[in-house]
């Protein structure tokens, strides 16, 4: 999908945001150091590995002639990687040289990891406690549930079917960007808004998780505790049990918001309850870009612009109504026209043709997405043929003036509007000008002066 400003790259960009006191902090866990690791590019991670058992400084000028002359740009783009996330300490010598070591918290941590093994953050529960667990598919559907709930509660909650647990403060923190409210008006979806809707659930997500952990602290919460729970999530096992007494107070508040989200799913037994990570917990340190975590497509657009989507769920049937006229809608079944006055309605909203066909390109049915192209070349080309209409004429207010009493009078006129940054038009033979709407009283003013 095409990426917008409103959401963050991926949840190391937020890492290594982070003040060096509070990333070092994060260090002390063995799980994040790990993550971190796995995020870098190969030849980061190589440099890491070589400097893993190496206590003393290694000259910048050293690491660089481990890469051949045209990986160089490579090699600029891992150091400074490394810097950002303090994998690296810089150290500046008497002769003013750089040179580079370890960051002692992650070099110990890395160390133990690779000489004695890692460990999973927590231990599953035995079988005999944990009675019927969902299976994968169970809990991919109640993930995808409770996602779209959140998401309906969060642009339109009359369409909820359920509230969540959120506070009406968190949901307007969420709201935030996405929504405007006028006086004695319902919220309205805002340009980022709407972009937001036709994001893929994975970047959806990260905004999501963004703002919750950037008002952390308003909570009383330290965002470092939150982001490493939420990496620590990462390393569970999807569809495995885990038990919440072993979750601080912090964590065990965290959890429940995470259920909201689809994350994990919580489960009541006789004596003991427990948490259960869904497919979006495991997938919080991958990329946006990991194909791996994107949903099956559900979307038919056929040549005369009709289109058929596969699916029973309330919010797909919203986010298709942005571009498109929705006709009605059977029980799994989505049944709609992309028509010029539905794409010039999101065109107005701020949505544009490259994310409409994008959307529909990332969201077409198994079926017609192994065709090329998935969608036809003719409804993708009129779609940006639309686009460049709407954009093609520009509608500015302004005024005509004609009829002047002489050629010195027009010709001062046009002097002065043009000084003004006004001037649109001018025909001298007629004498008549047109102005922006906006210069208008200082052309009345000006006019009195003449007289």
């Amino acid at each position: 999908m095409p990426q917008v400003r409103i959401v963050a790259k991926n949840f190391m960009d937020m890492v290594a945001a982070l003040p060096a006191m509070k990333l070092d902090q994060l260090y002390d866990s063995s799980f994040i150091c790990e993550a971190v690791l796995r995020s870098l590019s190969p030849l980061a991670k190589k440099y890491v590995l070589q400097l893993l058992f190496i206590d003393t400084p290694v000259t910048a000028k050293s690491i660089e002639e481990w890469v051949l002359s045209d990986g160089i740009s490579k090699h600029k783009v891992a150091i400074d990687r490394l810097l950002q996330l303090k994998v690296f300490i810089e150290v500046i010598d008497r002769k003013k040289e750089a040179s580079y070591k370890l960051n002692s918290k992650f070099q110990s941590n890395m160390q133990r990891y690779l000489v004695h093994g890692g460990s999973l953050p927590r231990e599953p529960m035995p079988s005999s406690v944990t009675v019927r667990l969902p299976t994968a598919e169970d809990l991919e559907a109640y993930a995808l549930e409770q996602w779209e709930c959140f998401l309906l509660q969060l642009i339109s909650s009359a369409q909820a079917e359920r509230p969540t647990s959120f506070s009406p403060s968190m949901m307007r923190v969420f709201q935030r960007g996405l929504l405007s409210a006028r006086e004695n008006e319902a919220p309205r979806l805002t340009e980022n808004g709407f972009q937001f809707l036709l994001m893929e659930t994975n970047a959806q997500l990260w905004y999501i998780i963004r703002e919750y952990i950037s008002t952390a602290e308003d909570r009383g919460v330290d965002p470092t505790d939150l982001i490493s729970f939420l990496l620590e999530l990462s390393f569970h096992t999807m569809g495995e049990a885990y038990n919440l007494n072993t979750l601080t107070d912090v964590q065990r508040s965290a959890i429940k918001d995470l259920a909201d989200l689809g994350l994990v799913k919580l489960q009541q037994g006789r004596k003991e309850s427990w948490f259960i990570p869904t497919k979006l917990a495991t997938n919080l340190s991958v990329s946006l870009s990991d194909s791996s975590s994107r949903k099956q497509g559900l979307v038919v657009v056929e040549t005369n612009f009709r289109m058929y989507a596969y699916s029973s769920s309330k919010l797909h049937c919203e986010i298709l109504r942005l571009f498109s006229r929705v006709e009605y809608q059977l029980p799994n079944l989505i049944v709609g026209a992309i028509t010029k006055e539905s794409l010039y309605n999101a065109f107005e909203n701020g949505i544009t043709a490259e994310q409409i066909v994008s959307f529909l390109q990332q969201n077409a049915h198994p079926r017609v997405a192994e065709k090329t192209p998935s969608v036809p070349e003719n409804v993708t080309d009129q779609i940006r043929l639309w686009e460049t209409d709407r954009n093609r004429v520009e509608m500015i207010p302004s005024h005509l003036y004609e009829d002047f009493p002489s050629k010195d009078v027009f010709e001062a006129a046009c002097d002065f509007a043009r000084d003004a940054g006004g001037l649109l038009w001018e025909d001298s033979k007629k004498m008549r000008l047109i102005v922006r709407g906006d210069i208008h009283q200082h052309m009345r003013d000006f006019f009195r002066r003449q007289k």
